[in-house]
């Protein structure tokens, strides 16, 4: 039996079929653009195969597709440069983890709401190192070290040296908008100890401050009940010239759920702006994010 289609097929081939109706075209007509069968086109239509970045290209300007939006969709179905981060580490990531990687390094603004951890793209080595010394599925020191490094080149490859590490290291010539939005229990969950929790914090309020591709808001427990609290976490990506793109990650131990439909980022990114109106302003989280001794957190 044939597994599910990955969110990349499925995001590149959903994103065919619209262009493709909405150009007036048939499954025969695609077919004689790539001068295959019919079965070729309704197959990368569904996401059961994949599609060449010549054939994809071929098909986005024969549906008279922009060329930001062609751009987009080469690259969330392509697997990145020779120097993209994760090729180092593929061997030891699942199919789910390198579409993960390959669609954030595509996108052009990440959102995300965390309730009980800080997000992989903001920790320190120190706490990332804290979560893999107790997630259950790794089995050795190694793995655990791997995944610490792996995130740290995750880190630097989207947000250069203000993401940790080299401060030397260049920030990308187009970082992606992050816009975090942070559960007051993931400060007051003490990941690592006090220690790790100050430098962590220092780092938050640093990026905060610093990086103007980074925006860090608090959702407070007085904000009571609010757009997310039946999620864990949630993350948008979304990609530059290309509104009708949008991917939602659900995460879960079981490894997350991705929702590639527009209905169904349309209804998270409702929930996000939502949540964002119930945080704190981005002022007042830098504020809190330095002095945190009101959630009864020592720096």
């Amino acid at each position: 039996m044939a597994g599910e289609p990955s969110v990349r097929r499925r995001l590149v081939g959903g994103a065919l079929r619209r262009y493709r109706e909405n150009a007036g075209y048939t499954l025969e007509d695609a077919a004689r653009v790539l001068e295959c069968d019919r079965s070729k086109i309704s197959r990368i239509e569904t996401g059961q195969r994949g599609i060449r970045p010549k054939e994809l290209r071929e098909l986005l300007a024969e549906y008279g597709v922009l060329a930001g939006e062609q751009r987009a969709l080469v690259a969330i179905a392509g697997r990145g440069g020779p120097r993209a981060w994760w090729h180092r580490n593929a061997g030891a990531m699942s199919q789910a983890c390198l579409d993960h990687a390959v669609l954030e390094s595509a996108a052009a603004e990440i959102m995300t709401y965390e309730a009980q951890a800080i997000p992989g793209l903001l920790q320190t080595d120190g706490y990332a190192r804290a979560l893999a010394a107790a997630e259950p599925g790794y089995q050795t020191d190694q793995q655990r070290e791997d995944a610490v490094a792996a995130a740290a080149l995750r880190r630097r490859a989207l947000l250069g040296g203000a993401a940790g590490g080299d401060p030397a290291a260049p920030v990308p010539a187009a970082p992606p908008r992050l816009a975090v939005i942070l559960g007051e229990g993931a400060l007051r969950q003490q990941v690592g100890g006090p220690a790790v929790m100050a430098g962590q914090l220092r780092h938050l309020a640093r990026l905060g401050a610093e990086n103007p591709a980074v925006t860090i808001q608090v959702l407070p427990f007085s904000a009571g009940a609010h757009a997310a609290a039946g999620s864990g976490s949630l993350t948008i990506l979304r990609f530059s010239d290309a509104p009708g793109l949008g991917v939602v990650c659900l995460e879960a131990l079981s490894g997350g759920v991705y929702l590639d439909g527009p209905d169904a980022v349309a209804r998270h990114l409702r929930a996000f702006e939502l949540l964002r109106a119930a945080a704190l302003s981005p002022a007042d989280s830098l504020r809190l994010l330095r002095e945190p001794e009101p959630l009864g957190i020592s720096r």
